[in-house]
């Protein structure tokens, strides 16, 4: 009995040494995401397996040997080629699966990884980058363990951040420039973003051109005014008129029929956020009528203020009637077309309001009064569109009770936003979409993402093919119109 019971323990020991070693984890998918600042090249696993990487003599190449992974037929068919990476190639075999990546020449690479899920990533990066980006030269051509944000002890007072998807460099001291792209279940989500420390940065709104109405690219506007960052702002009308309440230095630049969300700034710097809307009126001699809007195209029967905002001259037509006022009086009287003061403003009538003004003389007493009711009176900065979309670090999105149309209010779509983070700082980002890249996101999926790179308070700003993040100079997405749009406004960061 026992000689039979120790050949059969024989035979299930040979049977089970025989047998194939189980592999220690599953590569299940290799993602590439080239970027405006880096190539990422991800590896998806079922669990995180013993792997080494080795590099070339030349520094050209970087191997990543996976002990007992197995690896999907596909992934050996999965090529990447851009303007960072040459080439990859693959091999299995004694229990080992490499990958090669060959580098284009001028650049250095980071190798980390994330346990959960189990991801190992490469980041392809020029080398000067390198320092900025791992915080240290030792962190490069090695793995570095888990992902850590590099503006973590980073210049200025900067938000660390670390997960998975999330790329960040220091753009400049105080500016951090953050890539983000993940995957949902619909796909590909790429957005992009610039966090600026609040005690280096202030935000002001500005004008495509200087004025309204005008047009101009995000980063035309950028360049005009030598901002470090900016992104698209307001709604607008075709010929570049604001839709949305906006106020720069005090000056009321645009307004709107609706009362909707805006962001502002107060004298002392300090951020607001909130509804807003106009209410004014102008009294000329013994007259009092209601102001029609601010800087936009007179209509029948309106009574349209034209400020310094405007340009030079109102450039409306003979069929109303045009009052300059100065120092509190009226100066000037003319048909159309008159010239703006730089310290006054010009009443123009049409239809019913040209009748009540009438009898309007030179001489006679003007007072332009405007009311955007508290805080905003006092605020010396306002961009206003909206929706809300974070209000106290929670989701608030406020599109039905502002009354979007549809084409704002629901779907995936490209987005804007102006928010402030948890540590105070500022933030401007954009998602692309409408894409093979990115398929968008709604207003709600928008205000959770925000919340994820720290936003206690946002408002979103124009979407669509207006959106547009820049930063020095250089624009970070891909605007789905294939190139950037010509907008009516734009929110730039410049040093205080």
């Amino acid at each position: 009995m026992n000689r039979l019971r120790r050949r059969v323990l024989a035979v299930l020991l040979a049977a089970m040494l025989s047998m194939p070693a189980a592999s220690a984890a599953d590569l299940t998918a290799v993602r590439y995401h080239s970027g405006s600042e880096h190539d990422r090249v991800v590896f998806d696993l079922s669990s995180m397996p013993d792997y080494r990487v080795r590099t070339s003599a030349d520094g050209r190449e970087v191997t990543i040997d996976f002990r007992d992974v197995s690896a999907a037929a596909k992934i050996s068919r999965t090529r990447l080629e851009s303007s960072r990476i040459e080439s990859v190639k693959y091999k299995a075999g004694q229990g080992h699966f490499l990958v090669t990546l060959r580098l284009k020449s001028g650049l250095d690479f980071q190798v980390r990884k994330l346990s959960h899920p189990a991801r190992v990533f490469v980041d392809v990066v020029p080398k000067s980058a390198v320092k900025s980006y791992g915080g240290s030269e030792t962190n490069s051509r090695k793995d570095a363990g888990a992902p850590a944000s590099p503006a973590a002890g980073g210049e200025g007072n900067i938000l660390p951040l670390s997960f998975d998807g999330l790329y960040t460099r220091m753009a400049a001291p105080g500016i951090a420039s953050r890539t983000y792209v993940y995957w949902d279940a619909d796909g590909k989500v790429s957005a992009y973003f610039v966090e600026a420390d609040k005690n280096l940065y202030a935000v002001k709104p500005v004008l495509a051109r200087g004025r309204v109405p005008g047009l101009q690219t995000t980063s035309g506007m950028s360049d005009a005014a030598d901002a470090v960052a900016a992104v698209n702002a307001t709604y607008f009308a075709g010929n570049g008129d604001m839709i949305g309440l906006v106020k720069i230095d005090g000056v009321i630049a645009g307004t709107t029929y609706y009362t909707r969300s805006a962001f502002g700034l107060m004298p002392d710097g300090r951020p607001v956020f909130g509804r807003v809307s106009y209410s004014g009126t102008v009294t000329l001699g013994d007259e009092t009528q209601p102001v029609s809007g601010v800087d936009a195209e007179r209509g029948e029967n309106n009574l349209i203020v034209y400020n310094k905002w405007y340009g030079s001259r109102t450039r409306t037509n003979e069929y109303g009637m045009e009052y300059t006022v100065r120092n509190g009086k009226v100066t000037g009287i003319q048909t159309g077309n008159s010239p703006i003061p730089a310290d006054g403003c010009v009443i123009s009538v049409h239809g019913t309001a040209a009748e009540a003004f009438a009898g309007v003389q030179i001489g006679d007493r003007a007072v332009v009064t405007e009311d955007l009711g508290s805080p905003w009176n006092e605020a010396v900065q306002i961009m206003g569109a909206g929706p809300r979309l974070v209000e106290g670090g929670q989701v608030h999105v406020t599109a039905g009770e502002e009354e979007f149309p549809s084409d704002i209010r629901y779907g995936r779509a490209p987005r804007s936003a102006v928010a402030v983070l948890r540590n105070g700082n500022y933030l401007f980002g954009v998602v692309d979409g409408r894409q093979a890249d990115s398929h968008g996101l709604t207003l709600t999926e928008w205000a959770k993402l925000l919340i994820k790179m720290g936003a206690v308070d946002a408002v979103n700003l124009d979407g669509g093919g207006s959106s547009d993040l820049v930063i020095g100079g250089k624009v970070q997405n891909k605007p789905s119109d294939g190139s950037e749009r010509a907008v009516g406004s734009a929110l730039i960061l410049m040093k205080k």
